[in-house]
């Protein structure tokens, strides 16, 4: 098995990222790419949305991610690209806070958008692309 080399691409020539986030990823040889689907808080033990604040329906969320990850043999160190859904852009810096918890020391390429709407009236979707 080839080993997976992540580049983290920057340039001075375009906008510095203003989050836990790099302009691009490159990715060397890899073996395996792992898609997981848009993950909302859902508690997988009780199957109830979490309820609460941006903070705790984002660990959720991201929580989620990572055990799906953990299932196809990869970490967070492993993810390449990352899509945030918010329903309300107001609550991206606390978005961000719990995020770079997780992904701080990696720094995914990443887009955050603004959604009308999300599945069960959560506020939040994350989804993911990993590299093995």
């Amino acid at each position: 098995m080839a080993m997976v080399k992540k580049t983290v691409v920057y340039t001075e020539n375009a906008p510095k990222p203003i989050g836990p986030y790099s302009q691009a990823i490159a990715v060397h040889n890899p073996d395996r790419l792992i898609f997981v689907s848009g993950q909302i808080p859902i508690d997988p033990e009780t199957g109830e949305i979490v309820k609460g604040d941006i903070r705790e329906q984002a660990r959720q969320a991201i929580d989620n991610l990572v055990e799906v990850l953990e299932a196809a043999g990869a970490t967070v160190d492993d993810v390449v690209k990352v899509t945030v859904y918010l329903s309300d852009m107001n609550d991206y810096a606390e978005f961000n806070e719990i995020y770079e918890e997780y992904f701080g020391h990696s720094k995914p390429a990443r887009a955050v958008v603004e959604v009308s709407k999300l599945p069960k009236g959560v506020k939040v979707e994350i989804e993911a692309i990993a590299a093995l």
